[in-house]
């Protein structure tokens, strides 16, 4: 296979101009700036789930008392975090898409923390629910 055909290969042959109609602030994450919200409206009650990259709990919103899941972001590069925080600030409107609803972030550590809806859910992984 020639370098050419290598080349060709690669570029995604679905999508592959989808942003270049839109405005350079929807795509580009590493200019954005992240307004953060205030961790004291929010307080967290139990722990729901891990992955690589954060730990995820259920809290709620103080001054309206609602619940809400939070999800604390372990240490990783500023740039991650803000191309993440970028991807669901676009698509949170979108069926389907647990809404965003506020970027916390730890005074003392710079700890961020993404704060979502709560949603009803079925856990499957319990043998009872089936």
């Amino acid at each position: 296979m020639t370098a050419r055909a290598l080349k060709r290969e690669r570029l995604p042959r679905l999508y592959k101009d989808v942003l270049s109609k839109k405005p350079k602030e929807y795509w580009d994450y590493e200019k954005m700036i992240v307004k953060w919200g205030n961790l004291e409206h929010y307080e967290v009650t139990q722990k729901i789930g891990r992955g690589k990259y954060s730990e995820v709990f259920t809290g709620y919103h103080v001054p309206t008392n609602k619940k809400c899941v939070i999800k604390i972001l372990k240490p990783v590069k500023k740039k991650k975090i803000k191309r993440e925080i970028k991807i669901l600030q676009n698509v949170s409107k979108g069926p389907n898409i647990v809404a965003l609803l506020d970027i916390v972030r730890d005074p003392l550590t710079k700890t961020p923390c993404l704060v979502f809806e709560h949603i009803n859910n079925t856990d499957w992984k319990t043998p009872a629910n089936f």
